[in-house]
């Protein structure tokens, strides 16, 4: 072989090993987030945490969830305490996390949980309760009990997609994320490996500048390698909801009461606190508003209409609420199914964010 064959001759490139857990593993052990939640090294792991804070994080951010977490924890310590509790305190403490049909799982699924004497250790078994889904089923198997399971939720999403590039769009690329997350799993330590992935995504691999040279994976990022990891993942677009509006209703009464009642427990809010309302369409005509108004005996409220309106995002459609607010005299009666709360203690009212906003607007705060 001449010189110049061996001086022109290509190296074979050593063939590419991809994403190796213990490389996670060993960045998550330096870095790991400390979390309420979170059993810190040589903790033992309480299942009811981890079932709490995985329901509470549901479509809902690590900041918000921190002071829920730590008032449901003071109340009820542990799953047979929450399970024993009444369902209107338990609307009551969440109010304000939204998403409310997860509190109404959430009592269900402990009453069950009491039932049975505990938690299942299988997903199967635990997508079988109230309120949990593959996701949270995943993420307690691994997290409380260690089995080899990987959740994925929104961050292990966006890190999975970058990593392999999936061209594919959400919603449509989730089984074969599932699919290549799973590839990733460690025979040992399934329950680090799980929130390794989590924090990975919340805290390096985040949509927008995500921190690519920080990451113990970037050498093995098929986005990284392409230059537009920002682009991952690939998302169909949103269909907006139509716009509903409607007409809420306050009442006070001349001692300082406001008059307020419970929605039915199934459906948008189930049973969580209102004022009255109209009902919310798309066709709401506000001249004819206040026929729905609730009708009081005794008093002959004069309605009138608050300027501007509330704006509220359901997950599915936006909101608009006129608000008309009234006083009426002291001995005005109840209507059925509603009742008279003082205005000091609507904190404690299982008042969802909208509700809090459109007293926020009657009361000019």
């Amino acid at each position: 072989m001449t010189v110049a064959a061996t001086t022109t001759r290509r190296k074979r490139a050593a063939p590419r090993r991809g994403p190796h857990p213990l490389d996670l593993l060993a960045w998550y052990d330096r870095h790991r987030r400390v979390l309420p939640w979170r059993a810190r090294p040589g903790e033992a792991i309480d299942p009811y945490r981890v079932w709490l804070s995985e329901i509470m994080l549901q479509q809902t951010t690590v900041k918000t969830v921190g002071p829920y977490f730590a008032r449901f924890l003071a109340r009820w310590p542990d799953v047979q305490a929450l399970a024993a509790a009444p369902l209107d305190d338990v609307l009551k403490l969440w109010a304000g996390l939204g998403y409310y049909a997860r509190a109404r799982n959430l009592h269900a699924c402990a009453q069950a949980v009491a039932a049975r004497g505990g938690f299942p250790r299988s997903e199967d078994a635990l997508t079988a309760l109230p309120g949990i889904g593959r996701y949270t089923a995943a993420a307690i198997v691994a997290i409380a009990f260690d089995a080899k399971a990987v959740p994925v939720d929104g961050n292990v999403e966006r890190v999975v997609t970058r990593l392999f590039a999936v061209e594919e769009e959400l919603p449509a690329a989730k089984p074969e994320i599932q699919r290549l997350a799973q590839t990733l799993a460690p025979d040992a330590r399934a329950g680090d490996f799980a929130q390794a992935m989590m924090d990975l995504g919340a805290t390096i691999c985040t949509p927008a500048k995500p921190a690519c040279v920080l990451c113990p994976w970037t050498g093995d990022c098929a986005a990284r390698r392409r230059g537009d990891p920002q682009s991952f993942p690939r998302k169909a677009r949103k269909r907006e909801g139509t716009l509903r509006r409607g007409a809420a209703f306050v009442a006070v009464r001349a001692d300082g009461c406001v008059l307020l009642r419970s929605r039915p427990p199934k459906g948008l809010l189930g049973g969580m606190t209102e004022v009255p309302t109209t009902a919310w369409s798309h066709d709401f005509d506000d001249t004819q508003a206040t026929k729905d108004a609730p009708r009081l005996s005794r008093a002959t409220p004069k309605w009138r209409r608050l300027p501007g309106v509330v704006r509220h995002v359901f997950t599915h459609f936006p909101l608009e609420l006129v608000v008309y607010a009234a006083k009426v005299p002291r001995n005005t009666d109840v209507p059925d199914g509603a009742r008279w709360v003082a205005i000091d203690a609507l904190p404690g009212e299982a008042l969802p964010t909208v509700m809090r906003k459109v007293l926020a607007h009657a009361f000019g705060s």
